[in-house]
């Protein structure tokens, strides 16, 4: 067994400490403190007994450590903490919450440099201090001392909350009530958990390098897609769970038919490709992530940013890519746009558009469901359950006119009943939670959309989800007595909705501890390791440009951009119009929240000031 090391601040009469070296086992090392000396304990009989059972114990005991500078009482080999315990903080006498919020920001920032990596901080509080929906009753925020909030000050996020109990430390005395010999009050305490958050990261997007044919070119990501191109979740060796439910979704739908999987297309598409798409998926030029494709004769190992893995695997991606061509001076083909100079793709906003290319190749099978799963793209309105990257699967089925209405329905009834059973195997015995599919008629009478009436969110905008699609009719899709079905959907939402994921961000983590929630071949509700975050809201209104206009939708891209996803929601609050300029106005209000990284309000603070500035450039308009 590996030993750990175990760090008590802020004792009083030592009496927790003594309590809790009885229970460690001796690969445990335990470091008590306190921020008193000697002398000043010397009339406290009870402290001194304590720190004899302590002594016999071979604890370490240290006097005069103040726990917001503990990187000034530990050497850096004495440091490296598994557990940091500080029961019950308080400033003193009659000390306010502004002062107590500063002393445990301070803490927080000092435990940064004595925790290990994989460490963890426990805080003490009585009720209602925290300040999170865990306190019973809950104090209003301003008067709480927002514990969350000041931890994130460390780069810290609450990972878990339960009851404080003093019967299982028998023997323990929390002293120190205004700097008395007297106790606090604890019924309702709780104990709060904190681990280390990942750390922001800049938000410079990464540059990737690609080989079409025998010419390359380089690229940056989208900013509104940093961290999400070239992710991987669906291959092989990922146990990613968008890849587990879309097994599990595949594999029951071969019960009913033969399945026929095929190889993801590329995700990038040749400026001007027709596409095929549901009308769902309306005015996709605007909504489209576009990709200037800039002519790179470097060295081919690797460019600023990137790495050669993000390269390699983006060189198979692009395998079957061919960008459009023109007729060149010597009568031979080249690039759009010039082969020297710079193209533009764009990246796919669902495969959908890759139908026409299914059913046209040599070894298309009717009767059988073609497979085609893979990351699609779109910039859209920011909400809780809409996403500018997702995982799509499309199933594809021919079949002879004569046995439309037979083949259709056999899909429908098999896929409502495959998604019923998925989105139930997470309820608990006797729960009252449900979640139900329909499928919704479009107003063309033959296409449908995948509703989910779900009511395990709290969410009003979480009761009904659109999770797909069902196209029966494509006009420009002609084969002589042959009928098709496309069935799309969207595999982030649907294992949001399996595993009670209430945040498609969580989907998205660089945490290494969102994956160890799942294991292999088993669906258990899903146990999130920051609760309870902040948020931080800000209003901001500006002058429009009359001869520019405003595109909303790019407003939101902007502000996902910017705000590296920490923007959760933008409401619409007025418009004014100048009574002479007759110039118009609008004001919008952000929140600023994270699912699963630790923030701050100065962060907060800086985006939204870099917010202003770039919406200033990229929309033409004033702020105020």
């Amino acid at each position: 067994m590996a030993s750990r090391r175990l760090l008590l601040v802020g004792e009083g009469n030592f009496s927790f400490a003594a309590a809790v070296s009885e229970t460690l086992d001796p690969s445990t090392s335990l470091t008590a403190t306190c921020l008193q000396l000697p002398a000043d304990l010397a009339r406290d009989p009870v402290a001194w007994e304590n720190l004899q059972r302590l002594r016999e114990r071979g604890t370490e005991i240290r006097f005069g450590v103040d726990c917001t500078q503990l990187a000034d009482a530990f050497d850096l080999q004495d440091r490296e903490f598994d557990r940091i315990c500080f029961n019950f903080p308080h400033c003193g006498r009659k000390a306010g919450v502004a002062r107590n919020r500063e002393l445990l920001a301070k803490f927080f920032q000092s435990c940064a440099d004595v925790l290990a990596e994989e460490g963890e901080v426990h805080v003490a509080l009585c009720r209602g201090q925290g300040g999170t929906p865990a306190d019973n009753p809950t104090r209003e925020w301003h008067n709480s001392w927002q514990v969350v909030a000041m931890a994130a000050l460390g780069g810290f996020i609450l990972s878990d909350v339960h009851a404080f109990s003093c019967e299982a430390v028998p023997g323990y005395k929390c002293t120190g009530y205004r700097s008395q010999d007297k106790s606090f009050h604890v019924e309702g305490a709780l104990n709060h958990i904190f681990t280390r958050s990942l750390p922001f990261e800049g938000s410079q997007p990464r540059m990737f390098r690609i080989k079409v044919g025998v010419q390359w070119f380089s690229f940056p990501e989208p900013e509104a897609l940093v961290g999400k191109l070239n992710r991987g979740f669906l291959e092989a060796s990922s146990h990613h769970p968008i890849k587990t439910i879309n097994e599990k979704l595949t594999a029951e739908l071969g019960k009913a038919f033969p399945l026929k999987r095929l190889k993801c297309f590329s995700p990038f598409l040749p400026l001007g490709e027709t596409s095929i798409l549901t009308s769902w998926n309306c005015d996709i030029p605007s909504a489209a992530f576009w990709i200037n494709l800039l002519e790179d004769n470097s060295n081919s190992e690797s460019l600023a940013g990137g790495t050669t893995q993000d390269m390699e695997d983006f060189i198979v991606s692009l395998s079957e890519l061919s960008l459009p061509k023109s007729p060149g001076k010597d009568g031979k083909e080249e690039a759009q746009e010039g082969i020297y100079g710079q193209t533009k793709i764009w990246l796919r906003p669902s495969l959908l558009v890759h139908v026409q290319a299914v059913i046209q190749a040599p070894d298309f099978l009717p009767g059988s469901l073609h497979i085609l799963s893979g990351p699609v793209f779109q910039k859209c309105h920011i909400s809780p359950f809409t996403m500018p990257a997702f995982h799509e699967t499309l199933f594809v089925l021919g079949f002879n006119q004569n046995l439309k209405d037979g083949y259709l329905q056999s899909l429908l009834d098999h896929l409502k009943g495959i998604l019923d059973s998925l989105l139930t195997q997470t309820l608990l015995a006797g729960s009252k939670l449900s979640s139900s599919v329909e499928f919704i008629f479009q107003s063309n009478g033959k296409d449908y959309m995948i509703n989910v009436k779900s009511h395990n969110f709290d969410l009003d905008c979480a009761k009904d989800l659109i999770i797909g699609s069902v196209t029966t009719s494509v006009p420009t899709i002609i084969h002589e007595n042959q009928c098709f079905v496309f069935v799309s959907i969207n595999l982030d939402l649907l294992a949001m909705l399996v595993w009670g994921i209430s945040d498609w961000r969580m989907l998205w983590t660089f945490d290494k501890r969102f994956l160890k929630n799942f294991v292999p071949g088993k669906i258990e509700p899903f146990k999130s390791y920051s609760l309870y975050p902040p948020s931080y809201v800000h209003d901001i209104s500006f002058w429009l440009d009359e001869k520019k206009g405003f595109d909303e939708l790019e407003f939101h891209t902007v502000a996902r951009a910017v705000s590296q996803d920490t923007v959760t929601s933008i409401q619409f609050l007025s418009s004014f119009q100048h009574p002479e300029t007759e110039q118009v106005s609008l004001c919008y209000r952000l929140t600023y929240k994270t699912c699963d990284k630790a923030l701050t309000r100065q962060q907060v603070a800086s985006m939204q000031s870099q917010f202003r500035k770039e919406i200033q450039q990229r929309l033409h308009v004033i702020p105020r």
